[in-house]
């Protein structure tokens, strides 16, 4: 009954696994154990064994929770002598025991081939006395059996013999909440046991090659990657850690892989620049500088399309990248570079451009090249060649009374870029004020998004929307 109670365990636990054997990154493990018993009793210690079952649940790499049971005796032998008794009786005391038991295996260096572990337990166990020493001494009572509460405890370690096989060697010890597995009791004296054991170990289904998270790369890839195979994000960038590895190639532990400062997923999906390439054109300025601080376009080394890079005029030459004509002379920048003369100079373009009259009622001009730092309506440097074209038009003319509004595009908050607008206007004012010119002669206006000029779905039309208008209001 007792070897057919343990052939039926094993055969159960055989048909829950599967081969592919591994220490970590596994759903389930389950093996056999023999286990040389050494029983610590009143008595002293005659051969006892015990084979067990078990199932293992991986809960990290490191934490293990185990499920097992078993069969096996528990022998000891009466040498206690405390009658006269002739050596021809028998004073074993043999003792059927079957452990059920629960235990936390850690293992806190797993290596490629062997992996150490600890482990402590609680269970309990059945036993059964089926003999007791041929004396008829009182104290021997009459066979005992029943059930008592276990602690396991010891040390171990797997060794990897094939890729689907692991051996399993262990050494530790059972204290039993009772004093009867012999069948004699001394007060304070529980019959525990030491053990030494092998046995093997069978790797169930494969936790290497899910996707709990979802981003498209396997658990095990996840760890020879370090991203966290629980979050589909790492690095907090917006896109997932797959698409970033195979199909962006950036870097799913950075979220800035070029260090422009732009997040990977929004130079991806929002600025189309690139991710793996600080400077998308090519044009000598950042992506961050371009979209942040000069307001030119990232993915065209030529925003204002006068023939100049745009990190040429802003290094090199200090011209408006986001004008054509800098010093409003009617020669673009490119072509006064290449000829020689000054762009920054409206007298040496050739022919001269006439001498405007001062704009009708009504006229509204957009002031291209005036610039502000981003989300700021400090004017940017660089502004100041528009902003003299504006002054000595109302010096001129000091007869004309304008007004001055500014516009946005239609990202961020709709009462944000209300003011923005109303701001930027102000400086602008501002600016001609301290330059001279009577404040009352000046209106200030704030449009925000509400007048746009060309579609805001597009980084070029974005830039036209963002502007300040003159229109002369007598």
């Amino acid at each position: 009954m007792k070897s057919k109670f343990l052939l039926i365990l094993l055969v159960v636990l055989f048909s829950t696994v599967k081969s592919n054997a591994q220490f970590k990154n596994y759903i389930v493990k389950g093996g056999i154990q023999y286990q040389q018993v050494f029983p610590l009793s009143e008595y002293g210690a005659t051969y006892s064994f015990l084979g067990r079952g078990f199932l293992n649940f991986e809960i990290s790499n490191s934490v293990a929770f185990e499920i097992g049971a078993g069969y096996g005796q528990y022998n000891t032998v009466d040498n206690f002598n405390m009658y006269p008794t002739p050596d021809t009786l028998n004073h074993d005391v043999k003792t059927d025991i079957i452990p059920i038991d629960v235990r936390l295996k850690i293992s806190p260096m797993p290596g490629k081939n062997w992996n150490p572990y600890f482990y402590i337990g609680v269970g309990v166990e059945h036993f059964k006395v089926n003999q007791k020493p041929d004396l008829n001494i009182p104290e021997y009572g009459e066979f005992d059996n029943g059930w008592t509460a276990i602690i396991p405890i010891g040390i171990g370690t797997e060794v990897k013999l094939s890729d689907n096989v692991l051996m399993d060697i262990s050494g530790g010890a059972t204290y039993p909440f009772s004093d009867k597995l012999n069948n004699f009791a001394l007060e304070s004296f529980n019959d525990a046991s030491a053990n030494v054991g092998i046995g093997l170990t069978f790797a169930g289904s494969d936790k290497c090659n899910t996707d709990e998270d979802k981003d498209g790369l396997t658990y095990c890839r996840e760890e020879q990657l370090n991203t966290d195979p629980e979050n589909p994000d790492t690095d907090g960038d917006g896109c997932k850690d797959g698409e970033e590895v195979d199909t962006y190639k950036t870097n799913p532990l950075n979220k800035d892989t070029d260090g422009d400062t732009l997040g990977d997923c929004d130079e991806i999906k929002n600025y189309n620049t690139n991710p793996l390439d600080k400077d998308t054109d090519a044009d000598g300025l950042m992506d961050n500088e371009e979209l942040n601080k000069y307001m030119t376009l990232p993915t065209n080394k030529d925003t204002d399309g006068d023939g100049l890079t745009d990190g040429d005029e802003v290094l090199k030459y200090k011209t408006n990248p986001k004008l054509a004509d800098t010093d409003l002379g009617s020669i673009n920048d490119g072509v006064e570079v290449n000829r020689g003369t000054n762009p920054l100079n409206p007298d040496d373009d050739l022919p001269k451009a006439p001498v405007e009259e001062a704009p009708k009622v009504g006229t509204v001009i957009i002031l291209e090249g005036i610039n502000f730092a981003s989300g700021s309506s400090e004017i940017s440097s660089g502004s100041e060649v528009v902003l003299e074209k504006a002054l000595s038009t109302m010096k001129n003319s000091p007869e004309i009374f304008v007004e001055i509004s500014g516009h946005t595009d239609s990202r961020s908050n709709y009462a944000y870029n209300m003011q923005l607008s109303k701001d930027r206007a102000e400086s602008v004012k501002a600016w001609l004020v301290s330059n001279g010119i009577d404040g009352i002669r000046i209106e200030t206006l704030g449009f925000g998004p509400d007048q746009p000029v060309a579609s805001n779905d597009t980084e070029e039309g974005m830039l036209k929307n963002r502007r300040i208008e003159f229109k002369r209001t007598k």
